[in-house]
Formats: C-alpha cells, sequence, structure tokens
C-alpha cells in the first residue's frame, strides 16, 4: 500500500475533527448566530402575554401575569382570519407565477444558445441591485394604468417582477448542471426543449423548486409596502397591515401588536423548519460542477 493510500484517510479524518479550539469556536458561532435569530421571536411571543404596563417596565422578562386574553381576542376575530386568507393568497398566486417563468426562462438560458443570452442574463441580475422601494412611483404609475389598483394582481405582479432575479439565478444554476447525456438521450428518442423540460428537468429539480417557492413564499408575506401603496379595501388588506388596526392617534396597544406578529409569522417559520432540508439542498446544488 503507497503512502498516499496511507494518507488519505488521515487527511479525511483530521478534516472531520476540527480539533478543541475549532469546535468550541465553531460552537460558539452557532450559539451566537441561534441567539440573534431566537432571542427576538421569543421576546415577540412573550410580550404577546403582557399586558401594556408590564411591557413598559419589563419588555424582556417574563410576564408578572400572563395575558392569554391577548391571543385569545386575535384569534377569535374574523378580521385576522380574513387578513391571513388574504396573505395565502398573495403568497400562493406570487409562488405560482415565480416558480413557472422563472424555470422556463432560467431553462432557455441554461441550455439554448442565442444571441443575447449573456445580456439577458445580466439584465436580470441588475434587478438584485436595487429594491422593490426604490420603484414605488414608477410601479404605482403602471399598475393604475392597467387598472389593478386595489387588488390582488396590483401586488403580486410587481412581486414577481423583482423576485425573477435572484429565482432565474438559483434555477439556472441548477439547469446548468443535468447532465447533457440525458438530454442527448432523449433528443434521440424524439424529445425537444419542450418535453425535455417537463418530462426530465422539472422531475429531477424538487429541491429548487421547494428553495424558489418558500423564498417566494416569505418575501410576499412579509412585504409591508406593496400592500400599503396599491390596496385600499381594508377586506383585501394582507396580514403586514392589520398591525395599523392596533395603533391609534395617541396610544398603541403593543401588547396586541406582538400577539398579532406571533400569530402571523409563525406559519412561515413552520414552513421554514419543515423544509429547511429542501433549502440547504437547492441552494447547494449549483454551487459544485461536477
Amino acid at each position: 500500500m503507497t503512502d498516499a493510500a496511507l494518507s488519505e484517510p488521515t487527511y479525511q479524518a483530521s478534516r472531520r475533527r476540527p480539533g478543541f479550539v475549532g469546535g468550541l469556536y465553531l460552537y460558539a458561532s452557532l450559539f451566537l448566530m441561534a441567539a440573534v435569530v431566537l432571542v427576538p421571536l421569543l421576546t415577540t411571543a412573550v410580550g404577546g402575554f403582557k399586558s401594556l404596563g408590564d411591557l413598559r417596565v419589563n419588555p424582556f422578562g417574563l410576564p408578572a401575569e400572563w395575558q392569554w386574553a391577548n391571543y385569545w381576542d386575535i384569534l377569535s376575530s374574523g378580521r385576522y382570519w380574513r387578513m391571513l386568507g388574504n396573505s395565502f393568497l398573495i403568497a400562493s398566486l406570487t409562488v405560482v407565477l415565480t416558480v413557472s417563468v422563472a424555470a422556463m426562462a432560467a431553462f432557455a438560458l441554461a441550455h439554448i444558445r442565442f444571441f443575447g443570452a449573456a445580456f439577458l442574463m445580466n439584465y436580470f441580475l441588475v434587478g438584485l441591485m436595487f429594491p422593490i422601494a426604490t420603484a414605488i412611483l414608477p410601479l404605482f404609475i403602471r399598475i393604475r394604468d392597467l387598472g389593478l389598483l386595489d387588488t390582488y394582481l396590483g401586488v403580486v405582479l410587481p412581486q414577481v417582477a423583482f423576485g425573477l432575479g435572484m429565482s432565474i439565478l438559483l434555477f439556472r444554476n441548477f439547469f446548468r448542471n443535468v447532465p447533457r447525456e440525458l438530454f442527448d438521450a432523449a433528443f434521440v428518442d424524439g424529445s425537444g426543449y419542450i418535453r425535455f423540460f417537463w418530462f426530465v428537468t422539472l422531475p429531477l429539480s424538487r429541491p429548487i423548486l421547494a428553495t424558489v417557492a418558500i423564498v417566494s413564499f416569505v418575501n410576499s408575506w412579509n412585504n409591508y409596502i406593496m400592500p400599503l401603496i396599491m390596496l385600499n379595501s381594508q377586506d383585501k388588506f394582507p396580514w403586514p397591515l392589520g398591525i395599523m388596526i392596533y395603533q391609534g392617534e395617541f396610544s398603541t396597544d403593543w401588547q396586541l401588536v406582538l400577539a398579532f406578529i406571533t400569530l402571523t409569522i409563525a406559519p412561515t417559520v413552520i414552513v421554514f423548519f419543515a423544509a429547511q432540508k429542501h433549502i440547504v439542498a437547492g441552494l447547494t446544488a449549483g454551487a459544485v460542477k461536477g
């Protein structure tokens, strides 16, 4: 047995075992990142159980008396469920349109060579440099001219447009790693680009489909500025606009605001943790070629 063969297991073992100092640094970093994420969530959830006076005196501690009525009043109101339904409808439409358009565009950019493909890809990537707030005025004028003000599509279409850049980038990196031999075999059997996309590429793309869908859903679910600008009717408001219900002219019921936020972000947290394996697989699928 050669020296290289003997040294390879030792090298792999050293990579798997970083040592005490390296492990301590790793766990400390993970603990810090977990605290940054979990502490605000727990503080918000516990703050919803406090009275307004207790929240002002003791914002980060446990409640002096647990106010279960804060959550129950929100859950028993029809307005909360209507806003939750509006958010689900807007987010679902955004996910369907984003995934459909981005997947087809990325497939063409990944497998079809045509004049201007690189320029078109760079054009999509330029959109990543600008947040949606920078285009509020032209978006409002365009949506108004299309007659889509105070409609769900008036909120969905801009969200889809601003989500295409990242979605196409993720899809394109994944599609480029699909083996070329699969397309050659499908082409010999009489399949074209469309059949190859529907019957070969998409069934192999479950991780990236789940990743793009979840990212689009969360972004749409938490979007505040687009519904605020495009919607006027309260019966069409999604949950981010529901916070305004508890904000008065002279005072704000912050304990109800925290309870409302906790109840409305809970679905996205549950979905994210349930699909985190698919998200990691989708984000790392196109990172290494080969």
